[in-house]
């Protein structure tokens, strides 16, 4: 197997080869002066197994571009076969019709993918499960959970835990964390009454007195995320923490959370840190790089996948 690295993530490509004692394979991505993309893999590349590494984090359409033309020079290298390693996968909120002549771009992503050259899909937290089915090839979705669990039981003693899902559709992901650490589940129901009115949060399960670890799949602008902290804490929890695969964090979202009723917020290294998120002092980083390098080797060993998870 050979792994390529682009650009939008190299310190987690890096961590995968390190932990699969691979060198990355010598190629060069960059840049004509109007901005066009240009691979050249610069060892040979044919009959082998090959992985591609690139979140299509900020700037999406710039890190997409560079995977989709990564996958067709490695297709016209005559590379055996090629998964696309995307540990954070853009786009997938646009994952159904939101409303009269909208996009599902999720879709169009993933036709994108496959016409490129990829003939597999590793990621890891999809944002909605049914993206899988966008895909006419294997797609092999792997979860954080093991990772924030391991973390969940050194920072807690596991005491009045309480797993906070900030809406209902994460309930699925909070229950997967909340099982093994027998803790409780609670719910946050937040409802906007009006076009430009903040939620009103109202909380399903008594929270209070509770340490409560909020869990999601991905933290954008922050604004959800603090507001369920501070409605959290207002209903008489000791403290908020939380744990989200994908951390965005656009905008003055990184001000926004360590000015906020969180006492953590820890995300997943699935998108590089900016300087922002290095220094704050109460966000941190845990790697997916053994998980998903574990993963890769797996899938170039044909062999299980999902038996990570059990």
């Amino acid at each position: 197997m050979k792994i390529v690295a682009c650009n939008s993530n190299t310190p987690l490509a890096e961590a995968m080869s390190a932990y699969l004692n691979l060198p990355l394979t010598k190629a060069s991505i960059r840049r004509f002066s109007d901005m066009e993309v240009f691979v050249e893999i610069q060892e040979n590349v044919r009959g082998e197994d090959l992985f591609v590494v690139q979140s299509t984090s900020y700037p999406a359409n710039d890190n997409l571009m560079e995977l989709l033309v990564t996958l067709d020079a490695l297709k016209r290298g005559s590379a055996r076969r090629i998964t696309a390693v995307v540990p954070y996968f853009g786009y997938a909120r646009q994952d159904r019709k939101s409303g009269p002549r909208t996009p599902i771009s999720a879709k169009l992503v993933a036709n994108l993918i496959t016409t490129a050259g990829a003939d597999r899909v590793l990621t890891i937290d999809l944002h909605a499960g049914q993206i899988q089915g966008f895909f006419d090839i294997p797609l092999d979705n792997l979860f954080a959970a093991p990772v924030f669990i391991k973390d969940i039981k050194k920072r807690f003693d596991g005491a009045g835990l309480m797993v906070v899902s900030p809406d209902v559709g994460g309930v699925l992901r909070a229950r997967a964390i909340a099982k093994p650490l027998n803790a409780d589940l609670s719910i946050i129901d937040k409802r906007r009454e009006k076009a430009g009115v903040s939620e009103v949060m109202n909380i399903i399960g008594d929270v209070e007195g509770r340490c409560c670890i909020l869990v999601d799949d991905i933290v954008d602008s922050g604004g959800t995320l603090c507001n369920a902290a501070d409605a959290l804490m207002d209903a008489g929890a000791t403290v908020v923490t939380a744990y989200i695969t994908h951390g965005v964090l656009s905008g003055g979202a990184v001000a926004r959370v360590t000015a906020s009723a969180l006492d953590k917020l820890v995300i997943t290294d699935s998108i590089m840190a900016t300087e922002a998120v290095r220094v704050s002092n109460n966000i941190e980083q845990l790697t997916i790089a053994p998980l998903m390098a574990e993963a890769m080797r797996r899938i170039s060993d044909e062999s299980s996948v999902s038996s990570l998870f059990h």
